[in-house]
């Protein structure tokens, strides 16, 4: 071999090597990467490390004082993480954390809470979380790893279902320190270490001695910032402050958790808590009808300013909510009838009839954001992604889909001749005035509704008078919350009303809204019995987007199909809350980017 030849030999061996040990190095360093103070599902987090407090809170808000939230309904249990029972919302809020929080300011981003960090693999294919010195569960016993292994396994394999997805993709749990645990995955699931983030943990000898998946009235002992001091059950439950929390030097807590006391006070129905505030008994309202926050406030207490009315605005999706359709029911598996249905609800008349004034209609799961569905022909990699299931998705969910408009007169004679027409294509037509299927058998709708469930009622009504003009026999079904609660977790409705909020980070839990597991397993979020298999695969590709290009196109592709199957007639949504509450009580000026969401009332109030 020549010397020329050689030495560029050696030359190209050199390179390679300096190569393979950069990558080797650049392994070592990824693999040896520091904890983290908080994670973000894209990019980092907002807020730097030092920061003082999050952006809605209020630092130097007063301590002290009470508030009262009406609540419609009732509870009989206070384990809010099972299927048997029904626990107050509260009890998740207030008493339990988790390992790290959130901050609503940003789409999804966490911050070290039970934990002091938290670290993940160059793909994340793993997690790790270090536990505070000083996390303590309200007795004063530490917050152990032993807590979290125990909660984690718990939760998934006794509690309610929705946790026990994410525990099928972790291949090992395991204690790596004094304050340390780790958890390794076998699917690829970037999403994965924010949801193991947020769940809650539980005192392990809390539950010695009695089962996990019993209902049941015993307290939780929790870590967080409220105690349950006193409930009785369908009446009212109290939380009041730990004065030895332990957290609550944390910046993340600075301006949080600001009242002595949050007291839930449980009525019959919505109009009963409404008047409840009125008299004084509740202390905040959230008022959903644009007609009466401008009409109905005028009661002596608000006259006088013992009430004050406040607007808070957001720039989340819109989200979901109306009267969902239940495809396990043989009539609507077909979606001409469910597209019948939609043409028949006269959405102009009943918005104008219910608010008085005029509010906009829920356009798409995900309207009102940069995440919903554009108009017209999907485009670009939106396409790409739908076009191979095209066969098996209604044709507007690529052309374009969009809801019927009706004139805003009562009769709405255009859509339901529409309707009526749908309707004959799915094989039922009119035979001596009802309509039937070609053996005979007559249409009959049952609608799902909780006592006291206020407007629902109302818009029902209008909507069943259309329904009986196309000769459908229609049955209201009005039940108290907990046969609400059986008959919807075992999908025993034809129709009933549906509300789904959703975020600007939609992610794993889409399956469980969603997912195809649902359509025969209790207790899921599906009540529409979806079982599409791109739904699955669109999910797969939001939770495994590496860059938000990706999910925005995936989430706008997973908004046209639930969109187009035509699953939920929707009803109308605002950008905008109405809260009227008692003058004593405050909130920052500074809003967060999710609005009047969890972690708003009452996390950041406060009482003067």
């Amino acid at each position: 071999m020549n010397v020329a030849l050689m030495s560029r030999l050696y030359s190209y061996i050199s390179f390679i090597v300096s190569i393979l040990a950069t990558v080797i190095l650049a392994g070592a360093t990824i693999a040896a990467a520091e904890p983290q103070y908080g994670i973000a599902m894209y990019g980092k987090p907002h807020l730097p490390k030092d920061f003082p407090n999050l952006p809605y809170a209020n630092p130097n808000a007063p301590h002290g004082g009470k508030i009262v939230l009406g609540e419609a309904g009732g509870f009989d249990a206070l384990n809010p993480y099972i299927l048997k029972g029904r626990a107050p919302w509260g009890v998740r809020l207030h008493v339990v954390e988790s390992l790290m929080g959130r901050n609503w300011d940003e789409p999804f981003s966490l911050y070290g809470l039970l934990a002091e960090s938290i670290e993940v693999g160059p793909n994340r294919e793993w997690v790790g979380f270090t536990l505070r010195k000083e996390a303590k569960f309200s007795d004063g016993s530490p917050v152990t790893v032993e807590d979290v292994l125990w909660s984690f396994d718990t939760l998934a394999t006794k509690g309610h279902p929705r946790y026990a997805n994410s525990w099928k993709k972790i291949e090992t749990a395991k204690q790596t320190g004094p304050r340390s645990v780790k958890f390794t995955f076998n699917t690829v699931d970037r999403e994965l270490p924010l949801i193991l983030g947020l769940r809650p943990i539980l005192r392990k000898s809390d539950w010695q001695g009695r089962k996990f998946s019993d209902s049941s009235l015993d307290i939780i002992v929790g870590s967080g910032p409220y105690k349950i001091a006193d409930f009785e059950p369908n009446r009212f439950v109290s939380f009041k402050k730990n004065p030895d929390y332990w957290g609550r030097d944390l910046a993340f807590n600075k301006g949080r958790h600001n009242l002595d006391e949050i007291r839930y006070e449980f009525f019959n129905d919505a109009d009963i808590v409404f008047e409840a505030f009125k008299a004084g008994e509740s202390s905040i309202y959230r008022e959903y009808n644009a007609g009466k926050w401008n009409e109905s406030y005028t009661f002596p207490r608000a006259i006088n300013g013992e009430v004050v009315k406040s607007i808070i605005p957001h720039k989340r999706p819109s989200g979901i909510r109306g009267f969902v359709m239940n495809t396990r029911r043989a009539q609507f598996a077909d979606i001409r009838v469910r597209d019948a249905l939609i043409h028949a609800f006269n959405y102009e008349f009943i918005n104008k009839t219910i608010n008085g004034v005029p509010q906009p209609r829920i356009s798409s799961y995900f309207s009102n954001s940069i995440l919903g569905m554009s108009d017209g022909v999907a485009e670009g990699k939106v396409r790409s992604l739908l076009a191979p299931f095209a066969e098996t998705l209604p044709n507007d969910a690529l052309t374009g889909y969009k809801l019927p408009a009706s004139d805003g007169s009562e009769r709405n004679r255009k859509n339901l001749r529409k309707a009526k027409k749908l309707l004959a294509q799915a094989g039922w037509t009119i035979q001596d005035g009802v309509l039937k299927d070609a053996h005979g058998n007559p249409f009959k709708l049952e609608v799902l509704l909780k006592s006291g469930s206020g407007s629902n009622e109302a818009i029902i009504n209008i909507f069943g008078d259309a329904l009986k003009r196309l000769g459908i026999a229609v049955q209201v079904s009005l039940v108290d919350s907990a046969q609400y609660t059986e008959r919807t977790n075992k999908y025993d409705f034809d129709l009933t009303y549906y509300r789904r909020a959703l975020s600007l980070s939609p992610g794993n839990e889409q399956n469980l809204y969603w997912g195809g597991e649902g359509v025969t397993k209790p207790g899921t979020r599906n009540y529409m019995g979806i079982d599409i298999p791109v739904i699955e695969v669109l999910i797969d590709k939001i939770v495994g987007a590496k860059d938000q290009t990706v999910f925005i196109s995936a989430v706008k592709a997973l908004d046209r199909v639930l969109t187009s199957g035509r699953y939920v007639i929707p009803l109308w949504h605002s950008d905008v809350s109405r809260i009227a509450h008692k003058s004593e009580l405050h909130f920052p000026k500074t809003l967060p980017m999710y609005g009047d969401w969890t972690g708003f009332i009452p996390d950041v109030w406060w009482a003067e």
